[in-house]
């Protein structure tokens, strides 16, 4: 794992964090734009970034309603796909690798078909081209009951393992300690907002665009199933699958090693 540095920036009027991997690393062809899926924290690229570098620099975008970024009630996907093109072009970076995991990565390939020429390359870890039934059964994760406030941050993960959570490790990279117990930085709502207006068929997104592409898959996964993961990379031109058999949905928890190796060959092959 490597320290990054919490950075902000004012995006389209709003005021986005993003973590550096290091200042003075590879700019161009060397930048890795990392982006999480729903609930999720730019921190946990921190492992990634470490094994890329010095060669790549990873930078890491906290995407609106998540972590330390601000909210303006705007989660349609086309919002997050604006972001990461302004924020890009605010960096002055461009053509550059864009990684994301599930929601992040579905917002990876978009900003590819919408912004070519921003994106060099793609590596897409469990974002299917399709988010609806029956493809995928339940594209919605209930968060709605989650406590908003736990006396202490072990209350805090059996209360969200009681909601049919088996290891809320990832889900607790967002818990901070308010003045009234422990809580998630994000907003229920919003996340149910947001995970709603990501349910649909991208099909035409992912074929959208022509750069080299990985697409990583745990075939353990509930989100993007085998099948479906099989016909996105028969159907796009130039992408390769890497399967993660004994993986679910979270890849580089589930190997960081792997995924990391995986990530590596990818762009060491570009």
């Amino acid at each position: 794992m490597t320290f990054m540095t919490e950075r902000h920036a004012t995006v389209r009027g709003l005021r986005l964090a993003w973590l550096d991997a290091g200042a003075g690393r590879p700019s161009g062809d060397g930048v890795v734009l990392a982006l999480h899926g729903h609930f999720g924290r730019a921190r946990m690229f921190a492992h990634l970034a470490g094994a890329l570098g010095p060669r790549y620099r990873v930078i890491a975008l906290e995407q609106r309603g998540h972590g330390h970024s601000g909210r303006d009630g705007d989660f349609g996907p086309d919002a997050y796909v604006a972001d990461a093109a302004a924020f890009l072009r605010e960096l002055g970076a461009g053509p550059v690798v864009v990684l994301g995991h599930s929601m992040g990565g579905v917002v990876a390939f978009r900003l590819a078909a919408r912004h070519p020429e921003l994106v060099r390359a793609l590596v897409v870890e469990e974002g299917g081209a399709v988010n609806r039934p029956p493809d995928v059964p339940n594209p919605v994760l209930d968060v709605s009951g989650w406590p908003r406030r736990a006396p202490t941050l072990d209350a805090l993960r059996r209360a969200i393992e009681a909601h049919g959570i088996p290891e809320a490790g990832y889900f607790l990279e967002s818990a901070v300690e308010h003045p009234d117990g422990w809580g998630l930085l994000f907003d229920h709502d919003d996340m149910m907002a947001s995970q709603r207006a990501l349910v649909g068929d991208w099909w035409a997104d992912w074929l959208g665009s022509g750069c080299p592409a990985l697409l990583v898959h745990g075939m353990d996964s509930f989100v993007l199933p085998t099948a479906l993961a099989r016909r996105m990379a028969a159907r796009r031109p130039g992408t390769v699958l890497r399967e993660f058999p004994g993986c679910g949905h979270w890849v580089h928890d589930d190997d960081p090693a792997g995924f990391a190796r995986a990530v590596r060959e990818f762009l060491d092959g570009l």
